[in-house]
């Protein structure tokens, strides 16, 4: 078989895309719906779902549902920053 014949990964498919986990995906979206014509945007936050049509992920706005096949980039990110405590009110 030569490595042309070889199957192509799907898009939207990387091996760490597992429930639990927290990552940033940039998809691709309806250019007409996007509010100042975008073509992608962004996913932060932890994935709370996944089958093979589509990744859920629990974003600070709440849940979003990324189709697989408009995932243009993955990856795994760390857990968010502490947020530190400013000066106690007088």
């Amino acid at each position: 078989m030569a490595d042309d014949d070889a199957p192509r990964a799907r898009a939207g498919w990387a091996p760490f895309l597992l429930e639990g986990r927290r990552v940033v995906l940039r998809y691709a979206i309806d250019v007409q719906s996007a509010p100042h014509g975008e073509s992608m945007t962004d996913a932060l936050g932890t994935i709370v779902g996944i089958d093979e049509a589509s990744v859920q992920v629990m974003t600070r706005r709440g849940q979003v549902r990324v189709p697989r096949a408009l995932v243009i980039a993955a990856k795994e990110v760390p857990p968010p920053p502490v947020r530190r405590r400013g000066p106690a009110a007088p």
